[in-house]
């Protein structure tokens, strides 16, 4: 079940991702490019530590524990993951500031989903609810990949000029995201 998970957090990221980090053209304000780079570090190691939460899980080591731990883990890289983007400012382009609060929702999307990993954990007993808690989280990190997938069209859409397209476009951060690495 995990196994199919980690490959849908990677096809969502890196199939959106693709579109909004093409090749290197040049030419970007500096910072709106460092500020993209920012943006595809913090989702970068977000999946990689869903990844190695997920992983933890294969081989049937499905028990209590093991189940807390991963979500101990998917928890910490959420939050983290939250930290690193509240913590950003603006870009420096024409619709920076609406940028800033597109991430600032994306940043509260991910911690309700936590919220709800950290609920479904709690509740558990027994095999059955082993079952239920990884369904359960399991659908919120497939939330959470699609909301980072849908904020990346929105952040191009709020600017026109395309500045922030230009800028993960230069992010080398987001060449691991296009490459799917």
């Amino acid at each position: 079940m995990f196994r199919g998970l980690t490959w849908v957090v990677f096809g969502v990221l890196a199939a959106s991702l693709a579109a909004g980090c093409g090749g290197d053209d040049g030419g970007g304000d500096s910072s709106a490019t460092a500020w993209a780079d920012d943006v595809c570090s913090a989702i970068t190691t977000w999946t990689d530590s869903i990844t190695s939460a997920t992983d933890s899980l294969k081989g049937g080591n499905l028990n209590e524990d093991a189940l807390s731990s991963a979500a101990d883990d998917v928890s910490s890289a959420t939050s983290d993951f939250v930290d690193d983007v509240r913590g950003l400012g603006p870009p420096d382009t024409e619709g920076g500031e609406q940028a800033k609060k597109s991430l600032d929702q994306l940043a509260d999307d991910a911690d309700e989903n936590l919220s709800t990993v950290q609920n479904a954990v709690d509740d558990v007993s027994g095999a059955s609810g082993i079952v239920a808690a990884i369904t359960t989280i399991s659908t919120a990190i497939s939330t959470m990949s699609q909301q980072f997938s849908s904020t990346f069209p929105e952040l191009e859409q709020l600017d026109p000029g395309g500045e922030l397209e230009t800028a993960f476009n230069e992010a080398d951060s987001c060449d691991q995201l296009r490459s799917g690495g």
